[in-house]
């Protein structure tokens, strides 16, 4: 039986240099497969998985020789921590290690949503011209981007916008400064401050108690009239259905979507047919170069935690 078990998508390198050492398998089609799972993962001694794999207290009781996970990614709600703590087994997230794609993604899909061009493909080859209302587009340079959540990808986000003229805001009751900071970067504000003043909202939170619902029909109300807002941390944060409303109202300019309450997206979700409205299949923070780096990290310190 293997020792360690890969769940999901896993660069390749990564899976042989586990190989070299420990008794690998790797499918990464497992999630879909629940029993097969449990079979393969009875005796394992690590567990490895991205976002779709729950590691809950029925799959921690059919690994008894579990003793650490490790997440080819930084969102931890789809693993219950109590459950792996009550049992001693270690959780090690790939932090920092995805932060540019987000970073980028952020940056990129903001400048998409204020331009408003990009998604006029269908008029374009249908022989249309719509010119002129699309000449109505808007740069990021001299916007305001407000951050709600400002650990390490927000950090960076930041950086990124400000190289491109942008004054960045951020909202982050638990913000701890890194190693060697006194003062957060940029001014931390309350999240309605925040929202009032903001052109573009990016949300880089973990899904908590605390911050399921959020984003609520008041609170989107709350952002200033034709901002855009872009989802990158975890679905459940924002009320779907009630930014399908403040898009159809015109009330936001725009909103980006990369995480979903229900993943994968269902046919005919609330989301279908929203005006300005970008849909990705949570790849935020998944590149080619993430990926590596990810997979990277998580294989050497899974690697050092079994071998003591």
């Amino acid at each position: 039986m293997p020792e360690i078990v890969i769940s999901e998508f896993m660069d390749e390198a990564a899976v042989a240099s586990l190989r070299a050492d420990f008794d690998v398998h790797y499918d990464q089609d497992l999630v879909d497969r629940p029993e097969a799972l449990r079979a393969q993962a009875g005796a394992a001694r690590a567990l490895i998985v991205r976002n779709r794999t729950r590691v809950d207290a029925d799959l921690l009781a059919a690994m008894p020789r579990l003793e650490v996970v490790g997440r080819l990614g930084v969102g931890l709600d789809n693993i219950e921590l109590g459950a792996c703590a009550a049992r001693r087994v270690e959780v090690i997230p790939a932090t920092g290690a995805n932060a540019r794609a987000v970073a980028e993604y952020v940056v990129c899909t903001a400048m998409m949503l204020l331009r408003g061009a990009y998604l006029s493909l269908p008029e374009m080859v249908a022989g249309n011209w719509p010119r002129p209302a699309l000449s109505q587009g808007r740069e990021l340079a001299g916007k305001t981007l407000g951050l709600v959540g400002f650990g390490g990808i927000g950090r960076l986000t930041a950086r990124l916008a400000g190289a491109l003229g942008v004054e960045t805001l951020a909202c982050d009751p638990h913000y701890e400064p890194p190693p060697g900071d006194s003062e957060p970067e940029v001014p931390l504000l309350e999240l309605d401050d925040l929202l009032a003043r903001a052109d573009v909202v990016s949300l880089h939170l973990p899904l908590t108690g605390e911050t399921r619902g959020l984003f609520s029909r008041a609170r989107l109300a709350a952002m200033k009239p034709g901002a855009v807002l872009i989802n990158t941390a975890r679905g459940g944060i924002v009320d779907e259905a009630a930014l399908v409303e403040a898009l159809r109202d015109g009330h936001l300019g725009g909103a980006a979507l990369d995480v979903f309450e229900h993943e994968p997206l269902p046919a005919g979700s609330v989301l279908t047919n929203a005006p300005n409205l970008i849909l990705t299949p949570h790849i935020g923070g998944v590149t080619r170069e993430s990926n590596v780096r990810v997979s990277g990290l998580i294989a050497e310190r899974v690697a050092n935690f079994l071998k003591g």
